[in-house]
């Protein structure tokens, strides 16, 4: 759905959740000012039984001027569209008002499947970045508009733990090019943790669960806003003998989880997806991360089971199955493995300096995350069948492809299109799409390697990076090249089907 199909509808009534977070006000403030810019007769609002209290939202509202209105009277229909932002209608966390046209955009997991105006997008860190990137879509400035911004802007750190659980590359795309003005954020943040909240984590810290073996903890918070189990979190992980944390708390539609980790074996983003793995999401950064479990799937697949012997069985199950192996080290036995090429797909390049001048330090963005580089007279920007980006040297890119003078196509070449590569100048903050500059090339000669399929999680630590681990799961492939017994790496299990086929071993390769 696009912002643009809405339009038919006037008047247009915005809908946040009951008792609004900073999101629900920022994504509803972003679709007022979108149709209100359109000439429509809008309004956006609340219900329930609580009106906004926390003193960082009524300092929000008041500071950045939100026209939020307080429903007393949820009998009365809506005319026109109503537009449930940051929830869907119907749902438990929103009084449900009568309308002639319902639509929907929000970010969290589907719920309601019967609206079929609706936009939802669960990927995302907070329905902001959605509410930005649809706004965009129909051609919005943001330029200049710093209390927007700043509305939008403070909808995601909130909703992402201050920053610390984004995952997705579009929630740091809008966090790095919205106008802001950060000193307001710094009155926002600064009034969020209320007396009773201070309480709330004092007490959370003294009922932690300790487990000597694996040096992880555990703590059960009562309810509270999901950046205290952050709070909480980070405080846990300064005690000496903690390596790995979860915070959580059981709220009315699922449980709310924080991890963190301060040892390279464990990263915490991986850690919450395992967490949250077919009952919920999750996502983050190495370090800080969290998620969230849906009650409904939990109940289903864990019926008897109470959330602390959850976390406590999953922590356990990750610790004691899970193989770690370092490339530069480890004698890998090919013993059980088979031989295979790799096909020759064609791929993309991209020649660095081209795109951002030599010597400019960047930021290389894709779904897999960021990584920094400076740009060289030599780099050069290769794009995998995944669409993922690496670099490497001009001499190696020369001997190992030939180039074919055709422009790359993404939706030809790509097996994944969720997100278009992104190199940012760290000097300006301009941004710049790779595929743009990209061509296309095909390898010269053949690579082979030897691989079986993983019946245990595996984390290899490759020879490019002592720092950040491969993760390998129960179906993907465990590869070495043929040529270079560390050469050792992860491939997922589709992208090795596309990528490589069997041959017989008649000889040594």
């Amino acid at each position: 759905m696009r912002l643009a199909q809405l339009e038919q509808f006037d008047p247009i009534t915005i809908q946040c959740h009951d008792n609004p977070d900073a999101d629900a006000l920022a994504s509803g403030f972003g679709l007022y000012h979108y149709f209100k810019d359109k000439g429509k007769d809008v309004r956006l609002v609340y219900a329930g039984m609580n009106r906004i209290q926390k003193k960082n939202l009524t300092l929000m509202v008041d500071k950045l001027d939100i026209p939020v209105i307080y429903l007393k009277d949820v009998e009365v229909p809506i005319k026109g569209l109503l537009l449930t932002v940051d929830c869907q209608y119907g749902a438990g966390n929103v009084t449900k008002l009568s309308a002639e046209n319902v639509a929907v955009i929000d970010h969290h997991q589907i719920e309601v499947f019967n609206v079929p105006m609706s936009e939802i997008r669960s990927d995302l860190g907070s329905c902001s970045t959605l509410v930005w990137q649809m706004m965009r879509e129909e051609g919005f400035c943001f330029e200049g508009k710093y209390e927007l911004g700043t509305a939008l802007y403070y909808g995601l750190f909130s909703d992402t733990n201050q920053f610390s659980e984004i995952n997705y590359p579009l929630d740091m795309d809008m966090r790095d090019s919205i106008p802001c003005i950060k000193s307001l954020i710094n009155q926002f943040k600064n009034s969020n943790l209320s007396l009773q909240e201070l309480e709330i984590a004092g007490l959370a810290l003294m009922k932690h669960i300790y487990n000597t073996n694996y040096r992880y903890a555990t703590i059960k918070a009562n309810p509270c806003d999901p950046n205290i189990l952050g709070l909480i979190s980070d405080f846990l992980l300064q005690v000496e003998g903690v390596d790995t944390c979860i915070v959580y708390n059981e709220q009315r539609e699922g449980i709310k989880f924080s991890v963190r980790s301060c040892v390279k074996e464990v990263r915490a983003d991986e850690l919450a997806v395992f967490l949250a793995d077919d009952i919920g999401s999750g996502g983050g950064h190495k370090e800080k991360a969290g998620g969230f479990i849906l009650w409904n799937r939990y109940e289903e697949r864990y019926p008897l089971l109470y959330t602390e012997a959850y976390f406590r069985d999953r922590l356990n199950d990750y610790f004691a199955h899970c193989r770690i192996i370092d490339a530069e080290t480890y004698d890998i036995d090919i013993s059980s493995m088979k031989a295979y090429v790799k096909r020759k797909r064609p791929r993309g390049f991209a020649i660095a300096k081209e795109i951002m001048p030599t010597g400019t330090p960047v930021t290389i963005r894709t779904v897999e995350g960021d990584f920094n580089l400076t740009v060289e007279d030599d780099t050069v920007l290769m794009i995998d069948v995944r669409g993922e980006v690496y670099p490497i040297k001009r001499d190696k890119f020369e001997k190992r492809y030939q180039i074919i003078d055709e422009k790359y196509d993404q939706r030809e070449y790509a097996l994944k299109n969720d997100y278009a590569p992104t190199i940012r100048n760290g000097l300006d903050g301009s941004s710049k799409e790779i595929f743009h500059f990209a061509k296309v090339c095909i390898p010269i000669k053949e690579t082979y390697i030897y691989a079986r399929m993983l019946t245990e999680i595996m984390k290899v630590f490759p020879l490019w990076d002592r720092e950040k681990y491969m993760l390998g799961r129960p179906g993907d492939f465990l590869a070495v090249r043929c040529d270079d017994r560390h050469d050792i790496y992860i491939v997922e299990r589709d992208f090795f089907y596309e990528s490589y086929e069997e041959i017989e071993e008649t000889k040594e390769i």
